[in-house]
């Protein structure tokens, strides 16, 4: 949409930081791109960047603006959406900021679910800590966030949320394997894995290892959930990850266990958006057949 350009223009130099970057992401000329922010200012009536060593950076009447513009896409969104409802045919664009554990299993499967029905849905699907997502939401570059155990859930709508233990991540002949639970004090006297700080698990884990006057001190540290289910194949190691990211593989290879609730509560999986905002149809619709399913996995 023609009219929006110049505000397109605006984020490209937001989110680079530089002029002549922005240009190039844009395919224009320095200059040109330069003269056209210029004239919106002088129509605007306030200048939107400031200069600081190495580039710009917006202003606060920058990020109002930028913050319209965000909003405005989703409202124009929302509407093309609903329009598309009226042909009996839904279109769209859904995006998602998420945990890692929801990657393998339980978001494949409700995006399949979902496009099965209605074809004209497109989907983005970004991986995100706990309080990157909850900025996606706020910036409008995320529609929905997926996550355990959230930051700060100021501006945050929650929309459902399920309690997730967190489990043991081992060789199948692992000897904790044979427990129907496993002790924390008893994973720590074992070489663990666990992932880095950012992560909702680590925050319950590091609680609780505190309250017994340990800590844990893993002999890998990572943000990549998936290596350390795989890690623990090749040292009789022990990882930690919350079940909806789970699966007993068929050889018996990896087995998983809850943590005893003695030792670390519960943390919750939340599904929400931003508060305040109309979501797209697309967008809403698909919220709903998550929390249902969210519904069946707490069942």
């Amino acid at each position: 949409m023609k009219h929006l350009y110049t505000f397109a223009l605006i984020e490209a130099v937001a989110r680079s930081g530089s002029m002549r970057k922005a240009a190039e992401d844009m395919n224009l000329t320095a200059s040109a791109l330069n003269r056209r922010i210029r004239r919106f200012e002088e129509e605007f009536g306030s200048d939107l960047f400031e200069r600081i060593p190495g580039g710009v950076r917006l202003n606060p009447a920058g990020e109002m603006v930028l913050h319209h513009y965000r909003a405005t896409l989703s409202d124009i969104a929302r509407v093309q959406s609903q329009v598309a409802d009226l042909s009996g045919e839904r279109r769209g664009h859904v995006s998602i900021a998420c945990s890692q554990a929801l990657l393998p299993y339980f978001l494949p499967e409700q995006i399949a679910r979902y496009r099965a029905e209605h074809p004209g849905v497109t989907f983005s699907v970004k991986v995100r800590d706990r309080a990157r997502a909850e900025q996606e939401l706020a910036s409008y570059d995320s529609d929905l966030a997926l996550v355990f155990e959230p930051v700060y859930l100021v501006d945050f709508e929650v929309l459902h949320l399920v309690p997730q233990r967190v489990h043991v991540v081992m060789r199948g002949g692992h000897p904790l394997a044979a427990r129907p639970e496993v002790r924390l004090r008893e994973c720590l006297d074992q070489p663990h894995v666990a992932p880095d700080a950012r992560y909702g698990v680590r925050h319950l884990l590091d609680f609780a290892a505190r309250r017994m006057r340990r800590q844990l001190d893993p002999v890998l540290e990572t943000e990549s959930f998936e290596l350390i289910r795989h890690y623990v194949l090749h040292e009789n190691a022990v990882g930690f990850q919350i079940p909806i990211g789970l699966r007993e593989s068929a050889d018996g290879s990896v087995a998983f266990r809850p943590v005893s609730e003695r030792d670390v509560a519960p943390g919750s999986l939340i599904l929400g958006q931003l508060r305040g905002r109309t979501l797209p149809v697309a967008s809403a619709r698909f919220a709903m057949q998550l929390a249902a399913a969210l519904q069946d996995v707490a069942a």
